[in-house]
């Protein structure tokens, strides 16, 4: 299984808002495939916030579903992806 790392930084103003465009992306991803993202902001107080997606078995499907919804947020995203060894 395979762990998503997606970091990006969020100007302040944009925060509220954002709030629940992740949280909609959350609820389409976890439909479409049954993991559920986390999402967590540095703990130095910078801009800096991160989706984390664990236990993905789907790849493919999942990186799709990712890519296309990703898109409506309007970030400019950096995705890491990890396996458990």
């Amino acid at each position: 299984m395979t762990n998503y790392y997606v970091y990006y930084r969020v100007a302040a103003g944009r925060l509220d808002t954002l709030r629940v465009s992740v949280e909609n992306l959350f609820n389409i991803i976890e439909r479409e495939t049954g993991v559920r993202g986390r999402w967590m902001r540095r703990s130095d107080g910078s801009t800096t916030h991160m989706e984390v997606y664990e236990g993905v078995k789907d790849e493919r499907a999942f990186e799709a579903i990712l890519e296309r919804e990703s898109a409506r947020l309007a970030l400019q995203r950096k995705t890491e992806r990890f396996v458990c060894v």
